[in-house]
């Protein structure tokens, strides 16, 4: 359904400045922004992807992945068509990069409004929904209401994102954002100019101010091998989380050859183990491999106890239910109720 967007203003002449996201587009009459599903039509930008599901499923929140947030509880996922980045390697390339074969109002998705999204994460006992699948950010006017109805009914709010969002966005968004998974892709301008059509330094600062506004952040890297694997690049990632926090979790997830990448190797676990020891040498606590088939236990950073055992999609509370170590005591970072 087309609607209203947030976030922009109007220009001298015909044209608008969106500034939902890092981009900060100038479009003309009738043209669309990088992400293909925001259109200015006389000087109101329109989104047409309010209420427009691609996808919705009910998920583990560790696949999102989430481990210290609300954990072995189960997350009502919705996304829509289209992004604001164009990663060769995208693992769900077939809807993010599909707003720009739309034609019709079908196209974009199934309608769901967002009381009909809480319903069904209510009725699935969910305790959170996520927004995700593709990149939250561009269906932001659908997560906004779907969220604070969300907040209503008892319902937590999680973006799954690559925090290309503005400072605008993450304020307009922090009253009822709960938790993100930010992708931080690489250390690499060139990286993310080349490979992703974007730029690291809006990344960095979504990072630290959703850390500023109490969200609760983890964080994604996605090792392709030949490209951002390197020792230094990735003790730049590591040092930088250590400075915002040491206690924010960094998952080190493998590359399957997809999209534009199907010529690359898919990461060994070899690559993904010298990463998490850049990470432990850097401070990081909670440090965890994705895409592979490892156990992701959740360890106290002070005495070594396991407290949360994770075998697959199986999770068992070994301890950390109340947020703090059985035999230490000590707090392990996260939101547990």
């Amino acid at each position: 359904m087309k609607k209203e967007a947030m976030l922009y203003e109007k220009l001298p002449g015909e044209s608008v400045h969106c500034f939902l996201c890092s981009h900060h587009c100038r479009i003309n009459n009738n043209d669309f922004g990088f992400c293909r599903v925001r259109q200015n039509i006389d000087q109101i930008l329109y989104t047409h992807v309010y209420g427009a599901a691609i996808a919705q499923h009910v998920d583990p929140i560790e696949k999102k992945p989430l481990y210290h947030f609300l954990p072995d509880s189960l997350a009502y996922s919705i996304g829509t068509i289209g992004c604001n980045f164009h990663c060769g390697f995208c693992q769900n390339w077939e809807i993010s990069q599909a707003a720009g074969r739309a034609q019709s109002a079908e196209d974009y998705g199934t309608p769901c409004s967002p009381a009909e999204v809480v319903q069904q994460a209510v009725a699935n006992e969910c305790k959170s929904i996520a927004y995700t699948y593709t990149e939250p950010t561009i269906f932001f006017e659908y997560a906004y209401d779907t969220a604070r109805l969300a907040r209503e009914a008892g319902v937590r709010n999680v973006f799954v994102t690559n925090g290309y969002m503005t400072e605008e966005a993450v304020l307009t968004a922090a009253p009822w954002l709960d938790a993100a998974n930010v992708d931080l892709k690489s250390w690499q301008e060139k990286y993310y100019r080349e490979k992703c059509l974007g730029r690291l330094k809006p990344v960095l600062n979504t990072i630290r101010r959703m850390k500023e506004l109490d969200i609760w952040v983890e964080i994604t890297t996605l090792l392709v091998p030949g490209e951002n694997d390197f020792p230094e690049e990735l003790e730049g990632i590591a040092s930088f989380i250590a400075d915002v926090d040491v206690d924010i979790p960094w998952h080190i997830s493998a590359f399957h050859p997809s999209y534009e990448f199907m010529d690359r190797p898919s990461t060994e676990i070899g690559s993904l183990e010298e990463a998490r020891k850049i990470g432990r040498q850097a401070g990081l606590r909670y440090i965890y491999l994705g895409n592979v088939p490892v156990e992701n236990h959740t360890v106290c950073p002070h005495c070594d106890r396991t407290v949360i055992q994770r075998k697959g999609r199986m999770v068992e509370m070994a301890g950390a239910r109340n947020g703090q170590c059985p035999d230490c005591g000590a707090v392990i970072a996260g939101v547990w109720k």
